[in-house]
């Protein structure tokens, strides 16, 4: 039993949850509401008006009868049988009852003969004797009730009230009638209305399945074009987004397929030249040492440029595996630089390279210290690298309220125009025969960029060729997860 409920109560919410369903629904409420609420209108208006015409029409009757009695000094003079059969036809016309009352609020006269010489004091019959004649319509008991003025020829006072009360079932029969007529009406409306929300909730929906179906196909590998429903703007939005999805899947899968081959093309070429040093080997009979310690030396360089080649795919696989999973802590930014420059100054000085550092205020971040290490390290690398002999790097380091700054400077070869925009991109290097000779493998800077975006933060190069380069690095003083 549980499960049945449970099943039941998964299908009615899924159910409700699909749009066509909502679509149809919204739009039979949206008929439908309208269509009662203007039959009750009808019906009211229809009841209010034959209420007012019922009531004037018997207003009427009454002052006529009302002068037709003063003119025989009803209450006054003797009692005309003429006058009485009078008061009963106009009880009988009207299916009520009628009341001749006098100045001493005793009934002298009742067409039901039940309440003749009993006393009536009520508020339309004082109001009436003032002068003004009432009329009301009892809705819950369904009647009309009347009083009317009788005046004194000879005084112009009022002498009597006649009141009269008159059953309303012919206008509620009425009524009823004209219910049915439009219930029957609001049937077929309601019908009609049905039948052009479910029409309504299939074709609005179509685009949408249509989408439906070609991002399916896109992720089942059938197909890879790009979506075209321009029916609403919705869809249009929509096709635009998984269009720019698209493009961007593409690019990624390209870019993957382009990282496999760099990767492959990267590994292949140093295994290449040690197969091709170790068959010279091979084939040679009675290698001299000087020879073979030249093999070797080749070997080594070819061994430890693989080495360089896995240890810097390893860091950025590291990097994309780690991303949501910094280990931030508050770090001296001045210490932290002044640690790298002190394990760089070395190499760069093998090439009578000045490293200069330059902070223009204490700086305390909060960072990753490994990986934003990591991302200065290959930036003052690379400007080693690919500096002049005898040149200079300058690095400086500033902040403001928000976000701290890092420049790496140099006076090296810099980069052609074309390529400045590609110079984040994996294995994208430059110059390749000069990249290979000085060890570069085109992950270095792709590295730095991953680690500063992990940070939050943002990089930007400006270089012209043979002018040297600056990369400028904003990491935020505050890390914000």
């Amino acid at each position: 039993m549980v499960i049945i409920s449970g099943v039941r109560k998964y299908l009615k919410w899924n159910i409700l949850k699909s749009l066509r369903v909502r679509i149809i629904l919204l739009v039979i409420l949206a008929g439908l509401i309208p269509v009662l609420i203007l039959r009750g209108v009808i019906l009211s208006s229809y009841e209010k008006s034959t209420v007012e015409v019922r009531t004037a029409e018997i207003q009427n009757q009454c002052t006529i009868l009302c002068n037709q009695l003063s003119d025989a000094n009803y209450l006054t003079g003797e009692t005309s049988d003429v006058m009485r059969s009078e008061l009963v036809q106009m009880s009988n016309i009207y299916n009520g009852r009628v009341l001749v009352i006098d100045q001493d609020f005793r009934i002298q006269e009742d067409t039901y003969d039940m309440d003749v010489g009993k006393t009536i004091v009520s508020e339309d019959v004082i109001r009436c004797f003032a002068g003004k004649g009432t009329s009301n319509y009892d809705a819950r008991n369904k009647y009309i009730e009347v009083t009317s003025p009788i005046y004194n020829r000879g005084t112009e006072g009022i002498t009597g009230v006649m009141l009269i009360s008159v059953s309303t079932d012919m206008i509620i029969d009425s009524v009823d009638v004209i219910s049915d007529k439009l219930m029957v009406m609001c049937l077929t409306i309601g019908m009609v209305i049905i039948i052009l929300a479910i029409f309504a909730g299939f074709v609005m929906v179509r685009p949408f399945q249509r989408i439906t179906q070609s991002i399916a196909a896109v992720t089942e590998g059938y197909e890879d074009d790009y979506l075209h429903e321009n029916v609403y703007t919705e869809t249009m939005l929509i096709s635009d987004a998984f269009n720019k999805m698209l493009g961007r899947m593409k690019i990624l899968d390209d870019s993957r397929n382009e990282f496999v081959s760099n990767v492959s093309h990267e590994l292949k070429t140093p295994l290449t030249s040690m197969k091709v040093l170790a068959d010279s080997l091979l084939i040679q009979e009675d290698v001299p040492a000087e020879l073979y310690k030249e093999f070797m030396g080749d070997l080594s360089e070819e061994i430890e440029r693989e080495n360089k080649i896995i240890n810097d795919l390893l860091s950025l696989v590291k990097m994309d595996k780690t991303a949501n999973t910094l280990n931030i802590k508050s770090e001296n930014m001045n210490v932290l630089i002044e640690k790298i420059l002190k394990r760089l100054r070395p190499i760069a000085a093998t090439r009578n390279i000045e490293v200069v550092f330059e902070s223009f205020r204490p700086v305390t971040a909060e960072v990753d210290e490994v990986k934003l290490s990591l991302a200065i390290s290959n930036l003052v690398e690379n400007a080693i690298k690919y500096n002049k002999e005898a040149g200079w790097i300058h690095v400086s380091l500033n902040a403001d309220h928000k976000n701290c700054y890092i420049e790496v400077a140099d006076s090296g070869i810099g980069i052609p125009e074309e390529a400045v925009e590609h110079v984040f991109e994996r294995f994208y290097r430059v110059d390749k025969s000069h990249s290979r000779e000085i060890g570069g493998t085109g992950l270095g800077l792709s590295i730095a960029r991953s680690a500063v975006v992990m940070h939050r933060g943002a990089s930007r190069v400006y270089s012209q060729a043979g002018a040297g380069t600056t990369f400028t690095v904003r990491i935020p003083l505050t890390y914000v997860s």
